[in-house]
């Protein structure tokens, strides 16, 4: 089966399943202790330490592990926070952060500003300068984004903070290739570049006020040799298979949006990292498409708010201003065949349209002006507009009734889409004129 979802968590890189058996034997000592077996587990940590540290591009020193990547992030952020308290209680973070930063945002206590990004899930350089205030603690921007796959302008940011510590959350880059200089604090995963689950890295720049309220974790130290040994295999293979790969992904923007009607691409189309890409359908429930592409054999994901593991719509998507209905992101592993992804291809016109025709998307045209969608959930308010903008001439204000959270994005996301002006909301009603 096809697993389209590295940017969740890619398989187990050949190379960290050879680390990880042959350092049971020598790994499950203490390394902090001096006798024999205590001295070789402190021999594999410091070899593990070295590896990361070249990969991350800092001292060995400034490397610790964690028990994830999302514990990189808490510790990472609240060591800095921690240490700079005497600045202030200032914080800032973009809004199309991974949920791990926003969640410890939140959980501090302090004042956080939100950095809005545009369209294609960038930030704005000069919107980090106004942002920075005298008693800014930290900045957190991510390298690139976890759902659309943007990568942020992480060295323009970092000049602009100046003396004000940067987090840079790297788990979906780091094993690609080199992140962008200027960084003050770095995380990453693991998991992400094929490494075993449970490891977290986090590099902290001599010179910043670090005050972690905790020592550095040891749990499973075969599981930190193994991520430091698949870390360094795939970047030693990064720059070929990100050709390919980027290659990949650009034949899926171009296919889906050529092949499928009624669909937005999402992301920039170049400043991107080179495993993902992420489109929207209109008129498709997102998780009866992702079932129907398992049916079909492929592992995807989805930042729709109508997938099983979320109620409300994803908070990139959101942020970006984009369709969130019949959301789809394809991360493509390193490795990837290049035939499985023309099956998919091949596969997902027929799947969108199977799932359109069972929601009810192709009938006739509904008539008139007010459409009472309360109680329903998207994609069902959408596909009844659609319908029912058919039936009026253009320059009618059609009305749409919906308390589906996710119709506040979806509603305005398919004017633009579809050429109609979006004229506005009052409470549960939208209006929308037609144009065309």
């Amino acid at each position: 089966m096809p697993f389209f979802d590295a940017a969740s968590g890619s398989p187990l890189h050949p190379v960290a399943r050879q680390a990880l058996l042959a350092s049971l034997e020598d790994g499950w000592a203490d390394p902090g202790k001096l006798y024999r077996e205590g001295r070789k587990a402190r021999v594999l940590l410091d070899a593990a330490r070295e590896a990361v540290a070249d990969a991350m591009g800092c001292r060995a020193d400034e490397v610790r592990f964690t028990s994830s990547g999302t514990r990189a992030v808490q510790v990472g952020m609240a060591g800095v926070l921690e240490g700079r308290r005497r600045v202030g209680g200032h914080l800032i973070v973009s809004s199309v952060e991974h949920s791990s930063v926003l969640h410890m945002a939140e959980r501090w206590g302090g004042e956080v500003t939100q950095v809005p990004v545009g369209r294609l899930g960038a930030v704005g350089v000069e919107a980090y300068r106004e942002a920075l205030r005298a008693d800014t603690a930290l900045a957190c921007l991510q390298d690139a984004n976890h759902e659309v796959g943007t990568l942020q302008p992480v060295a323009e940011v970092a000049e602009v903070c100046g003396d004000v510590p940067l987090l840079v959350d790297a788990a979906q880059s780091l094993g690609w290739g080199a992140v962008q200089e200027g960084w003050s604090v770095l995380t990453g995963s693991a998991r992400k570049w094929g490494g075993p689950a449970g490891v977290g890295v986090l590099a902290v720049r001599k010179g910043v006020r670090f005050a972690p309220r905790e020592d550095e974790e040891f749990a499973n130290l075969p599981a930190i040799v193994a991520a430091a040994a698949s870390l360094r295999a795939v970047r030693a293979e990064a720059a070929a298979e990100a050709v390919r790969v980027r290659e990949l992904t650009a034949r899926i923007r171009e296919r889906v949006a050529r092949v499928v009607p009624d669909v937005e691409v999402v992301g920039d189309p170049e400043r991107r990292v080179p495993g993902i890409v992420t489109f929207s359908c209109l008129y498709v429930d997102g998780e009866t498409l992702l079932h129907e592409l398992d049916r079909e054999g492929f592992a995807v994901s989805s930042g729709s708010s109508c997938t099983s593991d979320t109620l409300t719509p994803s908070h990139v998507l959101k942020a970006m201003g984009v369709l969130s209905e019949g959301n789809v992101r394809v991360s493509l592993p390193t490795g990837v065949a290049e035939a499985d992804v023309e099956r998919f291809l091949d596969v997902l016109p027929g799947v969108v349209a199977g799932v359109r025709e069972k929601l009810g998307a192709e009938v006739a045209p509904v008539q008139g002006t007010v459409v009472d969608s309360l109680g329903k959930r998207c994609p069902i308010p959408v596909i009844e507009l659609a319908k029912a903008i058919k039936g009026v001439p253009v320059g009618t204000v059609v009305t749409v009734l919906a308390d589906d959270e996710a119709a506040r994005l979806d509603i305005p996301a398919w004017c633009e889409m579809t050429g109609n002006e979006y004229v506005g909301a009052e409470g549960t009603a939208y209006q929308v004129r037609r144009v065309r």
